[in-house]
């Protein structure tokens, strides 16, 4: 257990100190801007909409390690998936970061998010690890008011 838990976290401080789909987005659909007012992180989600299916999507803005590898990994997980399967997914990620420390879940539903289920043993990290998901859910509805943690 202590290899994968080591492996777990060397893929979340590679996605921390190189973020994928980091940078504005050139034309987005919408974007929504997010902010966890206890430990600063800020982060703003663009993306570009082709109908039901997100065809791109960037975030950009500063935060701490989890926040920002969640950012990074979810990016990565959502690309090209529909609305339907984004919401699924959030749900999911949910259920990860707030699950009893050593609870199961399915690596072939959630991907490399999985990396993040060591947040459950840290409830102050949760809102870290989900900031770019409500930031993300606010932007694919073109919400206008910043998402907060609070």
């Amino acid at each position: 257990m202590s290899d994968l838990r080591d492996l777990y976290q060397e893929v979340i401080l590679d996605h921390n100190k190189h973020p994928r789909n980091f940078g504005a987005l050139e034309q987005p659909t919408s974007s929504a801007e997010g902010y966890n007012p206890i430990c600063g992180d800020h982060f703003r989600v663009s993306v570009e909409l082709d109908g039901d299916t997100l065809r791109d999507v960037r975030f950009e803005g500063s935060g701490c390690a989890i926040s920002t590898a969640s950012a990074s990994l979810m990016t990565d997980a959502i690309k090209g998936k529909t609305l339907r399967e984004i919401k699924t997914l959030h749900s999911d990620f949910q259920k990860l970061v707030t699950a009893e420390p050593g609870a199961e879940h399915d690596p072939a539903r959630l991907g490399k998010l999985v990396v993040m289920g060591g947040v459950c043993e840290y409830p102050m990290r949760v809102k870290c690890a989900t900031l770019a998901w409500h930031t993300l859910k606010a932007a694919a509805r073109a919400e206008t008011k910043t998402v907060t943690t609070e």
